[in-house]
């Protein structure tokens, strides 16, 4: 089968076309037959060689696919040869055939297509557990998104509001920030020229918002505890500028602040098919009916994928990239 292969650490120029063995489906595992792949900036950080894949996984590249399944293990009854679905995976994603855990395969929502489908998994896992899970947001609170016009951005957004609470996204451009709000961000900040910190005071009269969702990392960790309102909630998923900062540990006391975050990949496929299992139930109905949808922003053949890395390192993009086999 046709891959994407990491020829050696470094820029996108290391990314090339090669040939791989058809992988065979575990006991507990369906082979994917790849309609499309998503792209990740965690597929950045495994090309430049700060994110290694976990343990037993597959060293290609891809962490979410579409498609249909071409073979399953014996112990696989959800699934059936034929059966179209997009998936959850650590690895092995940029590829014609990837083999995937059935308890992290789930439908393609009615009204999507197959290749929008692979937009779906990474980015809706990453919100529900986050999100739900972890930073509890509920019906009448305020939630600030950073990242607003990115994968995860777009989902969180469309998420938080079905969810029936007050959004507040960033961005870096005006245009980004309007297809926020399109995607129903109560309001949308430039953070390239307003302090987010000051607008999101002024937006909810100082009392600050209920959570906040951050892919930053160490530059933003005292800011985001200045968005927050007492006993307000910051969850972490991505390091994209650092992993270090200094926290007032006496401020989060007295506004009985709650800091979080968490990891994805290296979660067990029991922990990952609880989410899969919440979202069947919770989201993939609101994707049927269009409350909530897929943001596609560009597709790529498996021969373009450096120039889909290049577009996705230049922050240049609204919602998903998408690789085609």
């Amino acid at each position: 089968m046709n891959v994407v292969d990491v020829t050696h650490f470094g820029g996108p120029e290391v990314l090339a076309l090669a040939k791989r063995a058809v992988p065979l489906p575990g006991a507990e595992e369906v082979l994917v037959k790849v309609s499309a792949s998503g792209v990740n900036r965690a597929d950045i950080m495994q090309r430049e060689g700060n994110y290694p894949p976990p343990s037993g996984a597959s060293a290609i590249l891809g962490l979410e696919v579409s498609g249909t399944v071409v073979a399953a293990g014996k112990d696989v009854t959800m699934w059936s040869v034929g059966d179209q679905v997009c998936a959850l995976v650590s690895g092995g994603g940029y590829a014609e055939f990837c083999v995937a855990p059935a308890q992290q395969c789930l439908p393609i929502p009615e009204g999507v297509s197959l290749i929008d489908a692979a937009a779906l998994p990474e980015a809706f896992f990453t919100v529900w557990t986050n999100v739900v899970e972890r930073g509890r947001l509920s019906s009448g609170e305020t939630f600030l998104v950073h990242g607003g016009s990115s994968g995860i951005g777009t989902a969180a957004i469309q998420l938080g509001k079905r969810i029936g609470s007050r959004v507040f996204a960033t961005a870096g451009s005006s245009e980004k920030c309007a297809a926020c709000e399109r995607l129903g961000a109560d309001k949308a900040i430039n953070y390239r020229d307003d302090d987010f910190v000051s607008a999101v005071k002024s937006a909810t009269n100082g009392c600050g918002v209920d959570l906040v969702l951050d892919m930053v990392g160490g530059p933003y960790l005292n800011r985001n505890l200045e968005c927050l309102g007492v006993e307000g909630r910051l969850v972490v998923i991505a390091l994209m500028e650092g992993a270090k900062a200094e926290l007032d540990l006496a401020d989060v006391m007295s506004r009985r602040l709650f800091v979080t975050g968490s990891t994805l990949r290296s979660r067990s496929v029991e922990q990952k098919a609880s989410i899969a299992e919440s979202l069947i139930a919770n989201v993939w109905p609101d994707i049927a009916s269009g409350y909530i949808e897929p943001v596609v922003f560009a597709t790529y053949p498996f021969s373009g994928a450096a120039t889909a890395h290049q577009t996705m390192e230049a922050s240049t993009h609204i919602g998903k990239i998408l690789l085609l086999p």
